[in-house]
C-alpha cells in the first residue's frame, strides 16, 4: 500500500489531504482493533489491523515527503534522524508502559475487556498524531502562500509507471535498505529469546537489553544527523555503519564479550545509518516523484521484513541462534556490497551523493552551466526553463525557493543529458 499511497500523494491528493487522510485511516484502524478486542471479536481485529496498516504505511511516505519539503538543502540528515530519533523512543517506552498499563487495568475491569481498555488508553497516541496532521497541513499551507511555493513547482505529470525509469543508483539505495534492516528488525523482534538462551538472562534483564537498541538510536539520531548535514559524505557514512553492525552481530552471536558492548555498537551503527540513507532519495529524485520512490524504497523493505520474519522463525526453530547470526551477517555483507557499488558509480558518473554540501552544490552549478553552454553551441533558440542558469533568477525570491529550482533543475537537465 505506500507504494500505491506514495502516488496518490505525487499525483492525487497531494502532501497535505495524503497525509490528513491516511492518518485518520491509521486512527480508524486503531479503534476498530481496540474494539473488537474488547467485545473478543477476532474478524473485526483482523479488519481493523488492515485498516491500520493501510494507513500507517503510507502515512510514512508522507512523513518523509513532508521532511524533504521543508528542509531539503538544510538539515535534511538531521531531520530523518529526528524523526527515527521520536520513533525509536515511542518504541522504549511501549516497552516500558504497556505492561504496567495492562496490570493497572485489570484491577478494575476482567477479560478481553482488560486488553480492550489497555488499547484505548494506547490510541491516545494516534489521536494525538491526528491533531499534529492537522496542525502541520495548516502550516504547510501557510508557509505554501507565503514562500509562493507553488510558482515553482513542476507541472510534470506522475505516472504510476514511473517506478521502472528510476535511476539504478535509486534501486542501490532500495537494496541496501532492504538488506540491511533485515538484520535490526527481526534481530530486535527475536532478542528477548536470544539473550536468555545465548547469554542466560533473567526475562526482566533481557527485555531491558533488547529494548536498549532503540534507546540509544533515538538519543543519539538527531546529532549523528547533524554531522552527516555538515560533512555530507553519506555513502561513507553507509559503509562505516554497515561495518558497525557486522561487528556488533559478530560479538553478539561468536563471542563471550559483554552483550552490552554489542547492543550498544548496534545502536550507534543504526542511528548512522538511518541518518544517511533516507536523504539520499530526495538527492537522487526529483520533487514531483518523491512519493512514489519513497513509497516504491519502504514496500520493497517491509515485503523484505515480512519474508525475512518467517525466515528467521523458521531458522531459531530448526537450527538455533547461531545460524540465525550468520544469516544476519550475510544480509550486512550484501548491503556492504551495495553500498560499495553505489560509491563506484556515484563517482564514475561525478555524482553528488558522497560529496560535501558545498561540494553538492557547487557541483550543481557546473553541470547546471556545462548544459546551458552545450544548449547555446547547439541551438540559438531560447533555452527551456529548466536549464536556465541559477544567476538569471530574480533576486526577490526566497533561498528556499532557489534551492528548489536548482535541484530539480539539476536533475531534470542531467536527465535529458544523459538520454
Amino acid at each position: 500500500m505506500c507504494f500505491v499511497g506514495g502516488f496518490l500523494i505525487d499525483q492525487v491528493f497531494g502532501i497535505r489531504a495524503g497525509a490528513n487522510i491516511f492518518m485518520g485511516l491509521t486512527l480508524i484502524g486503531q479503534l476498530l482493533f481496540t474494539a473488537a478486542v474488547y467485545v473478543n471479536q477476532y474478524w473485526l481485529m483482523i479488519l481493523g489491523r488492515f485498516v491500520f496498516g493501510v494507513g500507517s504505511e503510507s502515512l510514512a511516505v508522507a512523513q518523509n515527503n513532508y521532511a524533504v519539503l521543508w528542509f531539503k538543502g538544510k538539515e535534511l540528515n538531521m531531520v530523518f534522524g529526528l524523526q527515527m530519533s521520536i520513533a525509536r523512543m515511542g518504541s522504549t517506552v511501549n516497552f516500558w508502559l504497556m505492561e504496567p498499563i495492562y496490570q493497572w487495568v485489570s484491577t478494575s475491569s476482567t477479560g478481553t475487556k482488560i486488553l480492550g481498555l489497555s488499547l484505548l488508553i494506547a490510541s491516545a497516541t494516534c489521536l494525538f498524531s491526528t491533531i499534529c496532521s492537522l496542525i502541520l497541513g495548516y502550516m504547510d499551507k501557510r508557509a505554501e502562500r507565503m514562500t509562493r511555493r507553488s510558482e515553482a513547482r513542476t507541472t510534470e505529470a506522475v505516472r504510476i509507471t514511473d517506478a521502472k525509469h528510476f535511476k539504478g543508483t535509486f534501486w542501490l539505495v532500495t537494496c541496501i535498505c532492504v538488506t540491511y534492516y533485515n538484520a535490526i528488525f527481526p534481530f530486535i523482534s527475536l532478542a528477548q529469546q536470544f539473550f536468555i538462551q545465548r547469554f542466560r538472562m533473567n526475562v526482566k534483564d533481557a527485555d531491558h537489553i533488547s529494548s536498549l537498541i532503540y534507546l540509544i538510536s533515538g538519543i543519539i539520531s538527531p546529532f549523528t544527523g547533524f554531522l552527516i548535514d555538515k560533512i555530507g559524505l553519506n555513502i561513507l557514512w553507509i559503509l562505516i555503519s554497515t561495518v558497525g553492525t557486522i561487528i556488533a552481530h559478530l560479538l553478539l552471536g561468536f563471542t563471550a564479550c559483554d552483550p552490552y558492548i554489542g547492543v550498544i555498537i548496534l545502536g550507534v551503527a543504526y542511528s548512522v545509518l538511518a541518518s544517511g540513507l533516507w536523504p539520499l532519495v530526495a538527492i537522487i529524485i526529483p520533487e514531483y516523484q518523491l512519493g512514489t520512490a519513497y513509497g516504491v524504497c519502504q514496500a520493497v523493505q517491509i515485503l523484505g521484513l515480512a519474508i525475512v520474519s518467517i525466515i528467521t522463525g523458521s531458522i531459531v526453530d530448526k537450527w538455533g541462534f547461531r545460524v540465525l547470526s550468520i544469516f544476519f551477517l550475510g544480509n550486512l555483507f550484501m548491503a556492504f556490497m551495495f553500498t560499495s557499488i553505489l560509491l563506484i558509480i556515484d563517482q564514475r558518473e561525478r555524482g553528488v551523493l558522497n560529496l560535501t554540501p558545498g561540494g553538492r552544490k557547487k557541483h550543481q552549478e557546473v553541470i547546471l552551466e556545462e548544459i546551458v553552454q552545450r544548449q547555446r553551441l547547439l541551438s540559438a533558440e531560447q533555452l527551456p526553463v529548466d536549464v536556465e542558469a541559477p544567476a538569471q533568477e530574480s533576486a526577490d525570491n526566497n533561498s528556499g525557493s532557489d534551492d528548489t529550482r536548482l535541484r530539480n533543475r539539476y536533475i531534470s537537465a542531467v536527465d535529458r543529458l544523459s538520454s
